[in-house]
C-alpha cells in the first residue's frame, strides 16, 4: 500500500465485507462512507476517515475509524488526537486502526477512553500457523485422473447359420443383422446368465486390454449366447470387436487458499481476530 489513502481503502473493504456478512445488516444495506465531515457540538466540522451508521430498535448507532498506514506502533498521541476529535460528538463509536500495533501508553489510553483498536493488515505466514504452531493447510494440489472408456469402432458377430435357417424365415445368404445404436444392441450369454448392451460392452473391454491404448481387437466365444437387435435374436457362435482405449487424462488442479486471503482484522480490545476471504469470512481465526 502505496500511501494513507490506500489504506483507508484497504480497512474499508474489509469491514464492509464483515458488515455485508452479519444477517442484520443485510436488511439495513450499511455503507460505509470515506472522509465524512461531521459537525461537533461548537459547529467546528470534523473529519473521519470511515464512517458507517445504521438503525437498530429505534436507537442509531454511529461509528468511525480513523486508519493510520504507519510503519511504527502507535503512538499515545495519535489516541489523545482521536479522544479531541469526538470528545464533542454526541454518540459516536470511535474505532482506531493501523498496521503495525500500539505503544503500551496508547493501548492503556484507547481502553479507557473506551476507543476500539484495530490491527487490520495483509496477510503474514504466521497466519497459516495455530496458536501452538503447527501449519495450517494453505495450499491443495490435487490430481484427477479420469479414465475415458473405450470407443468401439466395429463390432463383428459370427452367427449360427444353421440355427437361423431352422428357427427364423430369415434369408443367411444375405445381411441379416441391421445397424443400431450401441444401447439397443444386446448379447444375451445365457450360459453365464449374463446380458449387457454394446454400450455395456465398451467399458468391459477396458479389462480386455491389457494394459494396452490405441486400436485393438478383441474376440469372445460363446457356448451359447444371442444376439438381440430390434426384436431379431440369433443365435451367436461369436464376435469380434475393434476398439480404440485412449490414455487415462490427468488434470492437475491447485487449491492456494492464501490468494483467496484478503486480509486479517486483529481485535485488542477482545483478543480475536477474523479473517476475510474471497468468498466467506472466517471470524475467530485459528
Amino acid at each position: 500500500m502505496s500511501d494513507g489513502k490506500d489504506y483507508e481503502k484497504f480497512v474499508k473493504s474489509l469491514q464492509q465485507a464483515l458488515l455485508d456478512s452479519e444477517k442484520f445488516s443485510e436488511q439495513k444495506n450499511i455503507e460505509i462512507e470515506v472522509n465524512k465531515k461531521i459537525v461537533d457540538n461548537f459547529g467546528i466540522e470534523r473529519e473521519f476517515d470511515l464512517y458507517w451508521e445504521y438503525e437498530l430498535a429505534g436507537v442509531t448507532y454511529k461509528t468511525v475509524i480513523e486508519c493510520k498506514d504507519y510503519a511504527s506502533r502507535v503512538s499515545i498521541e495519535k489516541i489523545d488526537a482521536l479522544i479531541g476529535k469526538v470528545r464533542d460528538i454526541p454518540d459516536l463509536k470511535p474505532v482506531f486502526a493501523t498496521k503495525t500495533g500500539y505503544q503500551s501508553g496508547a493501548e492503556k489510553k484507547a481502553k479507557f477512553n473506551r476507543i476500539d483498536l484495530l490491527i487490520v493488515r495483509e496477510q503474514r505466514d504466521d497466519d497459516w500457523k495455530d496458536k501452538d504452531g503447527n501449519p495450517l493447510i494453505r495450499e491443495v494440489n490435487i490430481k484427477i485422473q479420469v479414465m475415458p472408456c473405450p470407443r468401439i469402432t466395429n463390432f463383428r458377430p459370427r452367427i449360427d447359420g444353421k440355427w437361423a435357417k431352422e428357427n427364423t424365415d430369415l434369408n443367411t445368404d444375405t445381411q441379416i443383422i441391421s445397424s443400431g445404436m450401441n444401447n439397443q444392441i444386446f448379447i444375451e450369454d445365457t450360459a453365464n446368465n449374463d446380458t449387457y448392451s454394446l454400450y455395456d460392452l465398451a467399458y468391459r473391454l477396458d479389462s480386455k486390454a491389457n494394459g494396452e491404448y490405441g486400436d485393438l481387437s478383441y474376440t469372445e466365444a460363446f457356448e451359447e449366447a444371442y444376439l438381440v437387435n430390434n426384436g431379431l435374436r440369433l443365435k451367436m457362435l461369436s464376435y469380434e470387436v475393434d476398439f480404440f482405449r485412449q490414455k487415462t487424462i490427468t488434470n492437475p488442479i491447485n487449491i492456494d487458499f492464501s490468494k483467496e486471503l484478503v486480509g486479517v482484522i486483529e481485535y485488542l480490545h477482545k483478543g480475536s481476530s477474523t479473517a476475510i476471504f474471497k468468498d466467506r469470512i472466517i471470524k475467530d481465526w485459528k
